[in-house]
């Protein structure tokens, strides 16, 4: 993927057009995922691919075709089509490929968007790859009555660029699409013209610039695999850390993307020495035993995280502020600890309280107030994500 953009840029520079093949969709056994890219300069060289070797032949000569028309197409290749043994794609898979013309003129963002990727800032771009007078918004669709098929909106955490057709629809898009870059996925969203929710005239392909945030869960319990679970379901790459090596095995969190035997500060002040952690980052702690837990919330609390939640009961906690004071934390440290942990949601399972600590990092995230929703009044989606160093923290102290 780097080399794709890297060679794009380079054309887009030198003000040479491009031909760009990108897989906007995937069924079954697709050979790559949403995002993959293929390049087509005008010298007929090629760069990247969409299928592993399996369809780059029809790619390709699409990709010539839309280079010189400039006219975008958005092709559907699989087992289904007549002609899928022709084009090569016996594996079973089909994947809708959208191919386009990129240049300075129809794509003046670029530069911008390659910079934010070369230096790890999260952005997304947003393309309408189908639209459709009648609905449906189906993979070659041609009706596009009002110009939506390939305009482009480019989205950061706190500002946007570009344009879909219509402010409704940016906003609906910006909404939607900055959920997607917090997790780091790419997929695609479908609206009406003007941006309504229920509608599928147009599908607009996010393509999300950004690694997925980190969820570290600290004690190896049965309330751990669940927050691990439904952490993984909501696009964090999970890490489960426990010093005690009977319990921390990835038998027991098989839903976790990494498990590991170490003492919990240990860990979490390795990580942040490294750099693997950021403002994304959430921690749970759940280990119940003051020598795991406090010496992990004083180095959690004095790192920049998005979250940091600690179980236990009330007298834990009213134990375990007292042990982080004497540590040397400050208040306005310890107003950023959400303990006891999760929403009042009257939980009472591991899964339940993983459902209420995940309402609880959701609610911090984009500064929603935990309160039900049929009692308030105003937009469901908030503008954007809290500044850094002013989450909101529901629950805290």
């Amino acid at each position: 993927m780097r080399e794709v953009a890297e060679e794009l840029g380079r054309w887009w520079k030198t003000g040479e057009p491009v031909g760009m093949a990108t897989v906007v969709a995937t069924w079954r056994s697709a050979p790559r995922p949403p995002g993959a890219s293929m390049l087509v300069g005008a010298d007929g060289t090629a760069v990247g691919s969409v299928s592993g070797g399996c369809v780059e032949g029809a790619v390709y000569q699409l990709a010539e075709e839309v280079l010189a028309s400039g006219v975008p197409v958005l092709q559907r290749y699989g087992i289904s089509d007549s002609d899928a043994f022709e084009v090569g794609l016996t594996c079973g898979g089909i994947l809708d490929v959208f191919v386009e013309r990129v240049d300075q003129s129809g794509f003046p963002e670029l530069g911008e968007v390659l910079d934010a990727i070369r230096s790890g800032v999260p952005v997304a771009v947003v393309t309408c790859v189908a639209a459709s007078a009648a609905g449906g918004g189906a993979a070659g669709a041609v009706a596009d009555p009002a110009g939506r098929l390939g305009r482009r909106l480019i989205v950061w955490a706190d500002r946007t660029a570009g344009s879909l057709g219509s402010v409704r629809l940016d906003d609906a898009a910006t909404d939607d699409a900055r959920g997607l870059l917090a997790s780091g996925r790419t997929g695609t969203l479908r609206y009406g013209y003007d941006g309504q929710r229920r509608g599928d005239e147009l599908t607009l392909f996010v393509g999300c610039h950004a690694s997925p945030p980190r969820m570290i869960v600290f004690g190896a319990i049965d309330f751990a695999a669940a927050v691990a679970r439904v952490g993984a379901f909501l696009g964090y790459r999970v890490t489960v850390c426990d010093a005690r090596p009977v319990f921390a095995t990835k038998r027991r969190f098989p839903e976790a993307h990494e498990v590991v035997v170490a003492w919990p500060h240990r860990y979490l002040a390795a990580a942040a020495e490294a750099g693997r952690l950021d403002e994304r980052t959430v921690v749970c702690v759940l280990t119940h035993d003051p020598k795991f837990d406090v010496p992990v919330l004083e180095v959690a609390l004095r790192t920049p995280l998005a979250y940091v939640g600690a179980m236990g009961s009330r007298r834990t906690h009213d134990d375990r502020l007292a042990r982080l004071r004497e540590a040397g934390l400050t208040d306005l440290e310890l107003s950023r600890l959400a303990s006891p942990v999760g929403l009042d949601l009257g939980a009472r399972t591991p899964e339940e309280t993983a459902v209420s600590i995940a309402a609880e990092i959701i609610a911090a995230r984009w500064g929603g107030s935990g309160e039900r929703l049929a009692v308030r009044g105003g937009r469901i989606h908030h503008e954007s994500p809290p500044a850094a160093g002013e989450e909101q923290v529901i629950g805290a102290p």
